[in-house]
């Protein structure tokens, strides 16, 4: 993409917003909020101001091969990463609250990774930024 036609008007700017389907969206939205730590709005939304101190210095959007195994072993078309302020201290709150992590990876350069199921079978990756 020429530089041009990145800074003309009409174009993608960043990440609105991520949905998920669930059977029970109500208990979903607790299981976040409770296991995570995700604050709630009134209406049962999040929201993640991009100016807010202590947030991920980006929100990151790719594609995937359909025939991708790095979801697994969800069988969902989605997959999360939420950036987290401290990895441990979440991962032991999951702990106590049954939840164990799939895979932890903390040799990335980027920083620190972890990857869960939440209750309806979605993929979540984890990401401590690197300092």
């Amino acid at each position: 993409m020429s530089s041009e036609a990145g800074s003309s008007p009409g174009r993608i700017i960043g990440v609105g917003g991520v949905f998920l389907k669930s059977r029970d969206p109500k208990a979903l939205a607790a299981w976040y909020q409770d296991v995570l730590g995700l604050s709630l709005e009134a209406w049962g939304g999040a929201l993640f101001p991009s100016d807010a101190p202590q947030r991920s210095p980006m929100l990151a959007w790719n594609l995937f091969s359909q025939s991708t195994d790095y979801f697994a072993p969800s069988t969902r078309e989605v997959m999360i990463n939420y950036a987290v302020d401290n990895l441990d201290a979440l991962l032991s709150k999951a702990l106590a609250k049954g939840v164990s992590a799939l895979k932890r990876d903390d040799s990335d350069p980027n920083g620190k990774f972890a990857w869960l199921l939440d209750p309806d079978g979605n993929k979540i990756e984890l990401w401590e930024p690197a300092p």
